[in-house]
């Protein structure tokens, strides 16, 4: 059994452009790896560069930006997994990681991933999964005291991981299972593209 990345990209980006004409993960930026990358492709890119299987959850949805986005996680290496909650189940990052880790139960741990994180480095991406290889039941890595993406989760966790729900994300799992600290010069575990000014500020990114 092998440990899997998911990474989640099924948020609708409503902070970036609240008219939701412009899907935030198709916008390119000044990333370290890959300039002018579109930002979900190059979150893949470091996730896949680590990690022999990835699955990226996104929304059920057949509009053209959503078709545009399948079609850029499948090519930088992700399986996709639509996500489409149950009537009256509220959307969000929870229920999106239940989705995937329905999509590959069977592994022996997960890397959650977020898609709107471009920065985050490979290496880090593979020092959490050496942590759950070895024998965490969580891990996270930290740049100078803050905690940062992605999240490891061993196979214990997956029951827990699978009746998440809404948008509170794994914080409940987390406070059950204080994550090991893997330390790491990496900046980019901390950066996230919410509004349009975080562009700007990952252009002043600091290279460590």
């Amino acid at each position: 059994m092998e440990i899997v990345g998911i990474l989640l990209a099924a948020g609708r980006g409503t902070r970036f452009d609240p008219s939701a004409q412009a899907l935030k993960l198709l916008q390119p930026g000044p990333w370290a790896a890959a300039p002018a990358q579109p930002l979900a492709a190059a979150a893949a890119r470091n996730l896949c560069t680590a990690l022999d299987a990835v699955v990226a959850v996104v929304r059920d949805d057949e509009g053209p930006q959503q078709q545009a986005l399948r079609e850029l996680l499948a090519a930088a290496g992700c399986r996709i997994v639509r996500c489409r909650p149950a009537p009256g189940q509220p959307e969000g990052t929870g229920t999106s990681i239940a989705c995937g880790i329905a999509a590959c139960r069977d592994a022996a741990g997960w890397i959650i991933a977020l898609a709107d994180m471009p920065d985050i480095r490979p290496a880090t991406v593979a020092a959490v999964r050496a942590a759950i290889a070895w024998g965490a039941t969580s891990a996270a890595p930290y740049f100078r005291g803050q905690r940062g993406h992605p999240v490891g989760f061993a196979a214990a966790c997956g029951p827990a991981l699978s009746q998440l729900r809404g948008d509170a994300g794994a914080r409940s799992v987390l406070e059950r299972h204080r994550p090991v600290r893997i330390l790491v010069e990496d900046p980019g575990i901390l950066l996230d593209i919410d509004l349009p000014g975080d562009l700007e500020a990952a252009g002043r990114q600091p290279r460590l």
